[in-house]
């Protein structure tokens, strides 16, 4: 039976045209659902945009346009975006939908009739950007004693009539969850920080606003509208047909897989199972933290001036590239720093010079020098049979675990160790060489090449999947046998071979990029 997995991004707030952050998370939940997909799993993907709440109305009034023109625009530009960034996503959700609105009223009811919610007065701190609420021993002090989020976001003190939700209540279940769900928060320093957060006692939460109108209505109290993380986080539920009893929810809830940015953790590791277990709904399986994309070294803001447009990255570098580098270079979980430089430097020796060249040279050797005819090698050699096990073993065990526990970095580099070993491999086994004196053994060299070649392109399709097609292409690899499995299989070359197949002139797959004169990143 084919195992299910569910995995989700944080959905957008689209008050602002996406950003690189955004697209680093998009990619990195891509790979993880093209790795998925390619070990067997049954993969649901979702994505989207959380269109409502104070900032969304604020920003449309000060565009003079209603908050719907607003959010129908804006989430037109993420969709674009993860169009653009081969983004595999199955479902796009936005909060305005219909159905959302009535799946998050469903999870409200569900959690009124548990006696979980009452009415009283709201007051305290509030910060609209964050769109979070604050306790007065979280907030730290910013230039001229003015008060801010630890966000660093301004903060307004707030009144008003205000449903609760009583989290107090949770704070015991929470704690015992992690105890007996040890990888339920990753990584293990976001753990570290929500179980200490929680220890530090949990207060009720304000859950609805009568200030504004624009966001789901709460049941029975039409003039209140939901706090916009109630409405936001149960979008992981909608996309599955919550709250009908559908084949959606039987096959994929729980979820796999959150896959957010570290500053929202506290609503996706407190709130988010809080309200699951008053609404007697299962917990996702795991929520993963990842770090911030720093431009430079530097954290990225408007004011600076070094907000980056991944549309432009992907059009200067290349889709694949900008791919590559993004999981390459930054070890998932952490913060990590890019530039227009580092970019070019990282994909011109990784992929131009090192798979590339491997897959071209040894392409091209094959078709001038076998006439680009397929044949099995006949495997009797050491240094062959020692190649294929290495690059095997790479691939589909230590790659294939590393990504597995969403460590790209790691899994990148063994991936890249193997490219290298082909590249050693082709200098010491010297095939020009062997046409002279064993034509034989210079034809098994190329075909053992092509079959590392073969092995490492599936092993690295869910990072660049458009480049590792048209290698595959090129060796003539049907589209039925480019997943994990295939990965040291040589049925399909043995066909080939039986249909007396030949490879054409292989073209180049990686250009090499230069610096452009003036460059936004």
């Amino acid at each position: 039976m084919t195992e299910n997995y569910y995995i989700t991004t944080a959905i957008s707030y689209p008050n602002g045209r996406p950003h690189i952050g955004h697209a680093y998370e998009a990619i990195a939940a891509d790979v993880a659902a093209r790795f998925q997909r390619s070990m067997g799993r049954n993969v649901r993907f979702q994505t989207g945009t959380d269109e409502h709440g104070l900032k969304m109305m604020q920003k449309a009034r000060d565009l003079g346009i209603t908050p719907r023109e607003l959010s129908d625009e804006m989430s037109s530009y993420f969709i674009e975006m993860c169009d653009k960034l081969n983004i595999s996503y199955d479902r796009f959700i936005r909060t305005i939908e219909n159905e959302h609105h009535e799946a998050s009223q469903a999870l409200w009811i569900a959690m009124e009739a548990k006696g979980d919610l009452y009415l009283d007065r709201y007051e305290g701190w509030y910060s609209v950007r964050d769109e979070a609420y604050y306790d007065e021993k979280e907030l730290i002090e910013g230039e001229g004693g003015v008060k801010l989020s630890p966000q660093g976001t301004e903060v307004e003190w707030t009144v008003e009539e205000s449903w609760f939700f009583k989290l107090s209540k949770y704070e015991q279940p929470l704690l015992k969850y992690f105890e007996e769900n040890p990888d339920f928060i990753r990584p293990q320093s976001r753990m570290n920080e929500i179980k200490r957060f929680v220890e530090g006692g949990l207060r009720d939460l304000s859950i609805s606003r009568t200030s504004f109108d624009w966001g789901v209505k709460v049941p029975g109290s039409e003039n209140h509208v939901m706090y916009v993380w109630v409405d936001a986080l149960t979008n992981y539920l909608t996309g599955l047909g919550y709250p009908h009893q559908s084949e959606d929810m039987e096959n994929f809830w729980p979820a796999s897989l959150h896959l957010i940015g570290k500053d929202i953790v506290r609503f996706h590791a407190v709130y988010w199972p809080a309200f699951l277990m008053s609404a007697d709904i299962a917990l996702p399986h795991q929520v993963f933290g990842h770090g911030f994309l720093l431009n430079k070294g530097e954290k990225m803001s408007k004011s600076l001036g070094n907000v980056v447009d991944p549309m432009n990255m992907a059009e200067q570098f290349g889709v694949d590239q900008l791919r590559y580098y993004l999981l390459r270079e930054i070890s998932f979980g952490q913060d990590g720093s890019y530039s227009a430089e580092s970019i070019i430097r990282t994909s011109n020796a990784d992929l131009s010079n090192s798979f590339g060249n491997l897959a071209q040279r040894s392409l091209s050797m094959i078709f001038k020098n076998m006439g680009g005819q397929l044949k099995m090698p006949s495997l009797n050699r050491a240094p062959d049979l020692e190649l294929l096990e290495f690059v095997r073993a790479s691939c589909q065990q230590d790659m294939a675990k590393a990504f597995g526990k969403l460590d790209f970095s790691a899994g990148i580099e063994i991936w890249l160790k193997a490219v290298f070993a082909c590249n050693q491999y082709i200098d010491e086994q010297a095939p020009w060489g062997l046409k002279k004196t064993d034509p034989e053994a210079m034809e098994d060299v190329l075909m053992t090449l092509l079959l590392a070649i073969h092995d490492l392109s599936i092993a690295i399709k869910p990072v660049i999947p458009v480049s590792c097609d048209k290698i595959l292409d090129q060796i003539l690899v049907s589209e039925a046998q480019r997943n994990f499995a295939d990965i040291a299989d040589k049925n399909w070359l043995s066909q080939l071979v039986e249909q007396g197949k030949a490879i054409i002139q292989p073209q180049g797959v990686f250009p090499r990029l230069e610096l452009p004169a003036e460059t936004e990143v």
